[in-house]
This record gives structure tokens, sequence and C-alpha cells, in this order.
């Protein structure tokens, strides 16, 4: 029998990765000319990839992007990115021993992200969690990324479980919605990178603070199901 599966988002979930981000964003923008961005220029595209978030800043800028700038943009991002990790970006608080909990009670953890799965591998690597997880899968990992369902269910295979005794945590728009698609149970968190209150998605359930997730509220939201 398959041991339950928690799948959790990574930007704005599992670590606060926003001020890597846009200093990346600042790195790549700049080169093309352009006055750097805030967080607050952006919000929510934080965690929806490079692509909207330098789509945005040009945009913003009233500067337009072809596709071969897009593409030098791109590989100036990861670049910076990815030399730069893991930066300043640090799990949320209580997010470690919450998992260390969900281990010792038997259950097994995944990340389900869209960002690059290179990124997100290197990320996870460069601040220890590597360990924490039996799957590891990014919005290039297959061929369709969250909210398409197939991209959660493909991870919770990968981690060797089964969807109907899985739960994904996320804290956007994508994460509630690729659960719901999946008919996966959905724990939202309200300390992301949501443009709306994340009550307003519908997930299942939200916690405030990693200290509620506890093996007992994921065995009754499975129970649930």
């Amino acid at each position: 029998m398959s041991a339950p599966v928690v799948v959790f988002d990574l930007d704005g979930t599992l670590v606060d990765t926003a001020p890597d981000l846009v200093a990346s964003l600042n790195h790549a923008v700049t080169q093309a000319g352009l006055a750097p961005v805030t967080y607050h220029d952006l919000t929510h595209l934080v965690g929806h990839g490079a692509k909207a978030m330098i789509e945005r800043t040009f945009t913003l800028r009233g500067k337009p992007l072809s596709a071969g700038d897009l593409d030098w943009q791109m590989k100036e991002f990861v670049d910076f990115y990815h030399g730069s990790m893991p930066g300043d970006s640090i799990p949320y608080p209580g997010v470690i021993a919450a998992m260390d909990r969900l281990s010792e009670a038997g259950y097994t953890l995944a990340v389900c992200t869209n960002k690059l799965e290179m990124l997100a591998k290197s990320l996870l690597e460069g601040l220890a969690l590597t360990s924490h997880f039996a799957a590891i899968t990014g919005g290039d990992t297959f061929h369709v990324r969250k909210p398409d369902a197939e991209h959660l269910l493909s991870t919770i295979r990968l981690a060797g479980g089964a969807p109907e005794k899985s739960v994904m945590i996320g804290d956007s728009l994508n994460d509630i919605l690729v659960a719901r698609n999946a008919s996966v149970r959905s724990i939202g968190v309200p300390f992301g990178y949501s443009d709306v209150p994340v009550e307003s998605l519908a997930p299942d359930l939200v916690i405030r603070h990693f200290d509620e997730l506890t093996p007992d509220l994921i065995e009754r939201l499975i129970a649930q199901a």
C-alpha cells in the first residue's frame, strides 16, 4: 500500500524566493536598458516564472519585447539566478519542522512547481532540503504544467503515491486549480505571492503557519476526499 503524499509548491509556499527572483529579473532587464522594478510592480507574477515577470516588466516600461529579446532575457535571468543560489531565499517559518513531522509519521513528500526543474532542484540543494522529497518536478519536467492536472498527477506517481491519498499545498491560483483539476485535496497558505486572498481561491483548508501542518490534519483532510 502506498504512503500518503503531501505535495508542496515551491516559490511562496516552501521558500520565500521573491528577493532573489526580483534581483535576477532586474539584472536581466537592465541589460536591455530598462529601469529596475520592485516586488510590488509584479505581485503574484513572482510565482509564475521568469517569462511572465520579464513580459510584465517590458509592458510596465512601455518597451516592445520580441521573441529574440525574450530568449536572451530568459538566459540572462536564469544564468544570474542559478549562479547566485540560494542567495537570500529562505524556507518559511516552521516548514522544516512540519516536513519532519510528516516524514516521521510515514508521509511521502514531493515538490510540484512551475519553476524550471533544474532551478528548483538547485535551490532545494542549496538550502539542504532535497533529501526531504521523493519527487521534485518543475514546469518543464512534463509536457504540461500547473494548473494542468497531469503535472500534479505525474508528480504523485513519481513519488509512489495515489491521488486519493494526496494533498497539494500552495499559495496561488495555479496550486489550488491543479489540485481541483486532479481531484486532490488542497491546503492554501496566505503568506505567498497570490494577488488575492488565498481564501477566495477556495482551497479545502487554509493554514496560517506551518505549525498547523500536522499528520492528524492531513489524515483528516484525506479522509474527507
